[in-house]
């Protein structure tokens, strides 16, 4: 097979949306680095709603970007609290979603009556080689259609991980 062909992760984005900030909004950031051995960054509300009590600017959430082994190995671990099974509605062209309930439900992690519980977004993105020309400074130029990661594509590389497509 063509190396240039080969379907990659290119990233897994670990999401937590609290919708408050405070103690529990921090008690997200660390629960995140926890999980990922990685320093998450702080999700703000885009403007301000009155019912919910949140001002724009405000920090709601959590989140964490994970690439190369780690987010392999993170992606694993998630999809085994979804019994290894997705919808084809959570597969898009090159990138899959899903959400767990609970995130003591991941394998090898505890559960700590002073955190809480809390749910998580895990979104997945992949590529091919080569997609770094749209990324570039200097001649950038647009990944072509036949090179794009399709959603049949997609589905193939989630059933190389052993994950079972409905």
């Amino acid at each position: 097979m063509n190396p240039m062909r080969e379907v990659l992760i290119d990233k897994v984005v670990i999401n937590i949306g609290v919708g408050e900030s405070g103690e529990r909004q921090k008690k997200a950031l660390k629960l995140l680095e926890e999980l990922t051995g990685q320093t998450p960054t702080s999700t703000y509300a885009k403007k301000t709603i009155k019912n919910f009590g949140i001002r724009k600017g405000e920090p709601i959430g959590a989140k964490v970007t994970l690439r190369g082994e780690k987010a392999l190995e993170f992606l694993k671990k998630a999809l085994v609290v979804k019994e290894n099974r997705l919808s084809s509605r959570q597969i898009g062209e090159g990138e899959f979603s899903f959400g767990i309930q609970e995130h003591i439900d991941i394998p090898g992690v505890e559960y700590d009556p002073d955190m809480g519980i809390f749910g998580l977004q895990v979104c997945c993105v992949l590529k091919r080689r080569g997609y770094r020309v749209e990324e570039r400074r200097r001649c950038r130029s647009k990944v072509g259609r036949k090179h794009r990661v399709t959603k049949e594509d997609t589905i193939e590389f989630l059933k190389s991980l052993g994950v079972e497509v409905e």
